[in-house]
C-alpha cells in the first residue's frame, strides 16, 4: 500500500476545498495550521473522505477535528497505512 505525500494531501485538499490565492504555492506548508491554511473542520471531513477513497484508511471524525497541520494529518493517515498493511501481512 502506498503512502500519502504532502503533494497528495495539498492536491486533496484542494480538490475537496479549493485554497487561497498563493497561499500554497511554494510556500512550506507542513507545519502551518490547516487554519492559517485557510481550511476549516468541514474542508479537513470532506479530506477525510477523499482520503478513504483513495487510501483506504479511515481517519475518524474525531481524529480530523484534532490535527492542526498537515505533518499531523500526513502522520495519521500514513500510520492507519502501515498498521493496515502489517495487519494484512500477519493475517497473510
Amino acid at each position: 500500500m502506498e503512502t500519502m505525500t504532502l503533494d497528495d494531501l495539498m492536491r486533496i485538499l484542494v480538490e475537496c476545498a479549493g485554497s487561497e490565492e498563493g497561499v500554497l504555492s511554494g510556500e512550506d506548508v507542513f507545519d502551518r495550521s490547516f487554519e492559517d491554511l485557510g481550511y476549516d473542520s468541514l474542508a479537513l471531513m470532506e479530506s477525510a473522505a477523499r482520503i478513504k477513497q483513495e487510501f483506504g484508511v479511515s481517519v475518524p471524525d474525531d481524529d480530523i477535528t484534532e490535527v492542526e497541520t498537515p505533518r499531523s494529518l500526513l502522520d495519521l493517515v500514513n500510520g492507519a497505512i502501515t498498521a493496515t498493511a502489517t495487519a494484512a501481512a500477519t493475517v497473510a
